[in-house]
């Protein structure tokens, strides 16, 4: 009805212009009306927002965070309200405006019999001042000019009568059409909040206590951790130092504090893919905080997952990324690695006489034992660095480490030989007639040639994969089979010489 009268008015505009006695007479009216109703609706508004209880982060008694490596988090969130027997409209804010809604699981810690959920729903998105300015329709407002010469502020009331299309604002004189300076509003109006929230309609059954000790439990996307290492290598590269850091990302869009927190290492199997952190998708740049140490963090197993406990409560802000330390061992024992793999096609039925260069990897491998270690560590990179003879640090290499057990080995990859090289090429190559059309058999012949610049004698690891059935018929230098489709040798190169393996091998494919 109020549309069709203002559009009848709007109509008087048009055919007498403002000028029009009528068109006052029923622009006043218009207004009356307006105020009377803003005025009940506000009212009925207030009345409402009575029956709203409101559970904020300052009724929080506890806190718990676990956090996933794949961008997944629990929250465990407890806090002590009094509350009306019967049904309740409770607004829990502060929740994590990147929450998975179905996991959202809101319970009464004592005689949970007597406490029902009726239904829920969220309010995940950020008050927007287009929000605020549609709320306060039919209310009055305080437009706030500055002088562009004095720079003199004055304020005036005005009753905001329409957002569509734009702003339609009465003043005690006038009617202006665009915001003519700043607004100033008195109070965030009932049924609107200024964070991410729950809302739940529950019902309490009479004669229980009015104080109620509630935990809201949910899953999150935006909060995760990784792991990260610093091997610190000798000089003689026998023994390096092993620091463990874990990096906790919080871009779930609210800060956690006094939280008690534990980081979970191990894959898990989840239904739908983890969305993209909401921070990453708004550009927004995330703010690295120095390092604290909780190297006496505990580990625990937790189904087939491993979980470790900080021993302190952190306090972990939107967009920050925090540091931890939770493993700190000394003069490790390192074992340095040269490892030449070959390929499988040198024996798979052609003859290709060319030479070929093969790269000498790099490995580093220790074990997961000893002061210090002994503990599963969650998988992660390891930034390996060394140190030169006037004490310059440099960085060597790094690669990802698995999730490894208590006395395990760690092997990582730092790269390729600089000063040992290797060639190969196939010497002879002889097909063996056989009395099965469906088996191949071949003769072949190999030339590795192993060369070592440096200044000090060097063990090559050669890895050759051999397919099929195979049998060594000669070969310069002993092997190893060390797996069914593998032969290794182990072949110490002097000091800036060559090493020359030779061999004959027959495959069945």
């Amino acid at each position: 009805m109020m549309k069709a009268y203002f559009a009848a008015i709007n109509s008087l505009k048009t055919a007498n212009g403002f000028r029009s006695a009528l068109f006052f007479d029923h622009y006043r009216l218009f207004l009356v009306l307006v105020t009377a109703l803003s005025a009940f609706d506000w009212a009925s508004n207030a009345q409402a927002a009575a029956a709203e209880k409101i559970a904020a982060q300052s009724d929080q008694t506890s806190l718990s965070i676990s956090l996933y490596q794949s961008n997944l988090a629990l929250i465990k969130d407890t806090r002590s309200l009094i509350l009306d027997n019967g049904c309740t409209q409770l607004v829990w804010l502060d929740i994590a405006s990147e929450i998975k809604p179905e996991t959202a699981w809101l319970r009464r810690l004592q005689h949970p019999e007597h406490f029902q959920v009726l239904s829920q729903h969220f309010d995940l998105k950020r008050l927007t001042p287009q929000d605020l300015l549609e709320s306060h329709v039919g209310r009055t407002i305080t437009v706030i000019r500055t002088h562009p010469v004095t720079g003199e502020e004055t304020r005036e009331p005005a009753t905001l009568l329409s957002t569509n299309g734009g702003v339609v604002l009465s003043f005690d004189d006038r009617i202006e059409t665009e915001i003519p300076g700043r607004i100033a509003y008195s109070a965030i109006p009932p049924g609107l909040h200024d964070k991410p929230a729950m809302h739940i309609l529950l019902n309490t059954a009479p004669g229980n206590p009015s104080r109620h000790d509630l935990e809201l439990t949910y899953l999150t996307h935006g909060l995760s951790w990784q792991a990260d290492y610093i091997l610190e290598l000798d000089p003689d590269e026998r023994h390096a130092n092993l620091t463990g850091f874990a990096a906790l990302t919080n871009q779930s869009g609210i800060d956690f504090h006094h939280a008690k927190t534990q980081l979970i290492a191990g894959d898990i199997n989840q239904i739908n893919p983890a969305r993209a952190p909401a921070a990453k998708r708004l550009g927004r740049e995330v703010e690295t905080l120095s390092a604290a140490t909780f190297a006496d963090m505990a580990a625990e197993p937790q189904f087939e997952l491993h979980r470790y406990t900080l021993p302190e409560k952190i306090t972990l802000r939107g967009n920050q990324t925090m540091q931890v330390s939770f493993l700190s061992a000394r003069t490790v024992p390192v074992k340095k690695q040269f490892i030449a793999e070959g390929q499988s096609h040198y024996y798979s039925g052609h003859y290709q006489p060319s030479t070929q260069k093969q790269a000498v990897d790099i490995y580093v491998n220790f074990n997961n034992t000893g002061t210090g270690l002994g503990i599963p560590l969650p998988a992660g990179i390891a930034r390996a660095y060394q140190a030169d003879p006037q004490g310059d640090v440099h960085f060597v290499g790094e690669d990802r480490m698995n999730h490894t057990a208590s006395n395990a080995t760690v092997q990582l990859k730092l790269g390729q030989a600089f000063d040992v090289s290797v060639e190969k090429k196939q010497t002879d190559f002889k097909r063996i007639p056989s009395p099965d059309q469906t088996i191949r058999q071949f003769e072949t012949s190999h030339e590795i040639v192993l060369s070592n610049a440096k200044k000090e004698t060097v063990t090559v690891i050669v890895r050759e994969p051999v397919p099929g059935d195979w049998h060594m018929l000669s070969a310069s230098l002993p092997h190893q089979k060390v797996a069914s489709h593998l032969a290794e040798w182990q072949i110490e190169i002097p000091a800036e010489s060559q090493t020359i393996l030779t061999y004959r091998i027959r495959t069945t494919l």
